[in-house]
């Protein structure tokens, strides 16, 4: 069944509205309608959900000490326009909405400087407490009351970050210097504003402000309208510790996501990586990522497997409200199991290639068995370029149709393409089997087709948004890892649904016939998270 959204404001990229307005209208979950919607136990199957992108109101210096007094006079100013949003969503019957990561106090702080914005955060799985209700009740609470305060308002759960602090005593062995812990904290209020639970960041992105907490937190919190929801925050989605073990439990249909995301072209923007976890997962992702253009930081949606609905907006610097109407069991792509070969003649060809072309040991530069000869006579050259820090090993992507095989430590990436016409660009198909370094420290296998920043081979995997090359194609790889994430990126930041992605004789592919607009990114994005 076709997952439809009404959505407020905004749908898919390029459109700028201020977030003020409200008018409302259905379209599909995603840029394009392919089915029709069907109406019957529309509400028993569906629940209403909002993700605000959110321009925090920042302090002038993250440095400077300040009082108290002054640090919530500032977290106000953002609490205002929060409550604004879920007055907003409020009117539309949203029964759950997501703010972003650092929306409320800011980023760049120190230790110190941080200390005034945290609120005391007791533990809900000891304590029963409605902050609104009962405001009294602990000391340095104002931030959660004013939420657990919108929530009922807005009749509807409400998921936001904070910063929070927990005394610790000297004899606990993690415990800092200053005799306290600072989290980076999401918490989640019920419609009726009670403190359901509470999620501390566990994977830091050079926030020396916080401390990880000595255990990781699983959250699985539930709902009376969709069931389990996971959550976690920004760079914990790279991780196997929370993100893919709260997946492990079935239940769980539904993640939501505070995120300060600064965009990293061409495989880590904030949309790719929303979109490639839900249907990796085959789960409803809805994120929240923060609004500072002038930083990177846009991009948020609420996504399914099989459509998506996104912001990312580098112009205007407004804040952004998407309201949309959500399946409670999400579908996962067609042909997410192995397929057959009877579907199109390109998906026989990938098969005949796959029975044909055994896995043999070969260096970078012997990219092509004897089999691939057939499909090109005239093997490109490799070369390497420096894609997201890392040194892909690449060759172009030349002519109209064509079978290339690039291989690096043992990963073998394959790509078997037809374009309707030859535009005036240099692709190259690239691949990457190794330990990412820089702004963090995992293990990556890739394989991703990328559209270069010019026509000379040095400038493959550089930051671009903007191309014309149409393709039609199969992505495929040898990965060691199951875990796949399936990036796929077109002109405009503009997602697009795969075909088909899944497994075929131990192969992970990547497969799509055709595209609205020029492709910018297809890749798989492999995680080998015991080799982190």
């Amino acid at each position: 069944m076709q997952t439809l959204f009404t959505v407020c404001v905004m749908s898919g990229a390029g459109r700028q509205l201020a977030l003020f307005l409200c008018s409302c209208y259905v379209v599909a979950l995603g840029v394009h309608a392919e089915e029709p919607r069907e109406a019957s136990h529309h509400e028993a199957e569906h629940y209403m959900a909002a993700v605000y992108e959110h321009q925090s109101i920042l302090t002038f210096d993250p440095l400077a000490l300040m009082s108290r007094k002054e640090a919530l006079e500032l977290m106000n100013q953002n609490l205002d326009i929060y409550e604004q949003q879920v007055m907003i969503a409020a009117q539309k019957g949203v029964q759950i909405i997501v703010f972003p990561e650092d929306g409320i106090h800011g980023f760049n702080f120190t230790r110190t400087s941080v200390y005034p914005f945290l609120d005391f955060m007791p533990s809900p799985r000891l304590v029963r407490w409605n902050p609104c209700l009962e405001p009294h009740r602990f000391n340095d609470t104002e931030v959660l009351q004013r939420l657990s305060c919108m929530a009922i308002k807005g009749n509807m759960f409400l998921v936001a970050n904070l910063g929070t602090k927990q005394p610790c005593h000297r004899n606990d062995p993690g415990c800092p210097n200053d005799g306290r812990y600072q989290f980076n904290t999401n918490v989640v209020f019920s419609n009726n504003g009670t403190l359901v639970d509470r999620y501390r960041k566990h994977n830091l992105y050079f926030e020396a402000a916080f401390d990880a907490p000595l255990e990781v937190d699983l959250i699985i919190f539930d709902t009376p309208f969709a069931g389990k929801f996971g959550i976690f925050t920004c760079f914990d989605i790279l991780f196997f510790e929370p993100a893919i073990r709260l997946l492990q439990d079935p239940e769980v249909k539904h993640v939501v996501y505070p995120a300060a995301w600064m965009n990293q072209l061409p495989l880590l923007a904030a949309i790719q990586i929303q979109r490639a976890f839900a249907i990796a997962f085959g789960i409803n992702f809805l994120a929240a990522n923060i609004h500072h253009p002038t930083l990177g930081m846009t991009g948020s949606g609420i996504h399914s497997p099989r459509k998506s609905f996104w912001h990312h907006d580098m112009e205007d610097s407004r804040g952004h409200l998407i309201i949309a109407q959500v399946a409670k069991n999400p579908l996962g792509l067609i042909g997410m199991q192995n397929t057959t070969g009877k579907m199109d003649p390109s998906h026989s060809k990938f098969l005949e290639l796959l029975a044909g072309d055994p896995y043999c040991e070969k260096d970078a530069q012997e990219v092509h068995c004897d089999r691939a000869t057939k499909w090109n006579m005239n093997a490109p050259p490799t070369f390497h370029s420096e894609m997201m820090y890392d040194n892909f090993t690449l060759v172009p992507v030349w002519g109209k149709e064509g079978y290339l095989r690039v291989c690096a430590n043992g990963l073998c990436c394959h790509l078997l393409y037809q374009r309707p016409t030859l535009s005036k660009e240099l692709y190259a198909l690239g691949v990457f089997d190794g330990l990412h370094t820089v702004h963090g420290t995992y293990y990556v296998q890739a394989c991703a087709l990328v559209k270069c920043g010019g026509l000379g081979f040095d400038t493959c995997g550089q930051e671009i948004t903007e191309a014309t090359g149409r393709f039609a194609f199969h992505l495929w790889g040898n990965f060691s890892t199951s875990y796949i994430f399936p990036l796929l990126l077109t002109s405009g930041m503009t997602l697009e649904t795969p075909d088909q992605f899944g497994w075929e004789s131990d192969y992970s592919f990547l497969r799509k016939r055709g595209l609205s607009s020029g492709l910018v990114t297809a890749a798989l994005y492999g995680r080998l998270y015991e080799r982190d």
